[in-house]
Order: structure tokens, then C-alpha cells, then sequence
């Protein structure tokens, strides 16, 4: 079912490859077909991000580009870094990866305040519409994995004419976030929160839930 949002922020992000993990594929990479939330909601704390005023909902992903597949390996490391120095030539793996290329996405996101927030809601899309129009980020976005930049500027419908791919898929339960979008305490060491939805692309078109929707399944302790 299609929720309707009060307002959104809707901008196009682009680039040369993506991938998507499943975290099934912990040593060789497999993407997902199309975006999990987290991976744009990530994208767009990297633009702009006050995580104790409001976290990204992420509410619909258009696919404005066929998807295409592509296949390669990397050189990795084995080991997680320590105190202690890493030796390439001995730790050095390599691994395949499956990622997307020549990819373009249309993303509608809301901003949700959290109830500590006692400011105005419109100065938030104002903030954030600004630093998307200058570019402005604190680090550089990406499409899933550090390697593959995104590129990223707001949506004008006189400009970005594109419409979504008219392909249809399901596919099956993805990961909807990684964290609990209402624990935003600093931590030395976070304790990860999987949930999922059941991800369905019509027409190009993915609607995403809301995160405290009971369409997303979260872990209950």
C-alpha cells in the first residue's frame, strides 16, 4: 500500500557501478537488484545529517536505468585492522564481486524529527535542499560500497524527464536497515539491529514502508 507523506525531498543520484550486499554474501559480493533503504538513507546522512534532531525516510526508489549486471574481482584483506600493522602480501584474498553498472535512481525522502527536536521541520528540507544544490557533503556518497561513488543533485521535472523502467520484480525479503533508526546515542561500540521488508519493484517503482510499520519484520529480543 502507497503511504502518502505530508512533504518529501525527492533528488536523482547516479554513477558508474553499485552493489547492493546481501548479508548472505559475507566473502563474495552479490548485490541486491536495486537499493535497500539503508544504503540511500546512508547516502543521504552523508549530504546532511543532525542525527539527534531527525533521521531519513526513505519512502519510494525509482529505477530509471535498465539493471544491469557486471562481474570482477578485487584484492582484499583477510584480517579487520588492529593496534597492530597489516601485511598485504600476507593477508591478501581475492574475492568476486557482482555489482551493478550504469546505474541512475530517483530517491522521495521524508524528514522524521525525533521528539526531543523543538525546532521547525521546515527549516530541516530548507538545510538540506541548500546543501544538495551546492553539493555540499560531509564525506563523498556512495552506492553501496566505498569504492563506487554517487553523484547526486536535486529533481526538477523540467530537467530530469527520465521515467522508471517498466520492468516488474520481487525480490523476496531485503534488508530494510542495519541500526535502530530511534537509537541515536554515540557508542564505542554498536550493536547492529537487522530488519527487513519484502521488497517488490512494479514498473520500476519501489515503495518502501515506514520503518515503524508492521510491514517491516525487526528482531524482538
Amino acid at each position: 500500500m502507497e503511504v502518502k507523506h505530508v512533504r518529501e525531498l525527492v533528488l536523482e543520484v547516479w554513477g558508474d557501478f553499485a552493489a547492493f550486499s546481501a548479508p548472505y554474501s559475507k566473502v563474495e559480493r552479490l548485490t541486491y537488484p536495486f537499493p535497500t533503504p539503508s544504503a540511500m538513507r546512508g547516502l543521504l546522512s552523508s549530504i546532511y545529517s543532525k542525527p539527534k534532531e531527525f533521521f531519513w525516510q526513505i519512502n519510494r526508489i525509482e529505477v530509471l536505468r535498465p539493471i544491469q549486471y557486471i562481474s570482477f574481482k578485487r584484492n582484499e584483506v583477510k584480517c579487520t585492522v588492529s593496534n597492530k600493522p597489516i601485511y598485504t602480501d600476507e593477508e591478501r584474498t581475492q574475492r568476486q564481486t557482482v555489482a551493478l553498472k550504469n546505474v541512475r535512481y530517483r530517491i522521495a525522502a521524508s524528514i522524521v524529527p525525533r521528539k526531543e527536536f523543538w525546532g521547525k521541520e521546515k527549516q530541516l528540507y530548507e538545510q538540506a535542499e541548500r546543501r544538495i544544490r551546492c553539493g555540499k557533503c560531509f564525506c563523498q556518497p556512495s552506492l553501496g560500497m566505498r569504492e563506487f561513488p554517487a553523484y547526486f543533485e536535486l529533481y526538477d521535472p523540467e530537467i530530469h524527464t527520465d521515467a522508471p523502467i517498466q520492468d516488474s520484480l520481487d525480490a523476496g525479503l531485503m534488508v530494510y536497515d542495519v541500526f535502530d533508526l530511534h537509537d541515536y546515542s554515540v557508542k564505542k561500540k554498536t550493536t547492529p539491529k537487522l530488519s527487513l521488508f519484502h521488497a517488490v519493484m512494479e514498473h520500476g517503482i519501489i515503495q518502501i514502508p515506514p520503518y515503524d510499520s508492521t510491514d517491516v519484520l525487526k528482531v524482538v529480543k
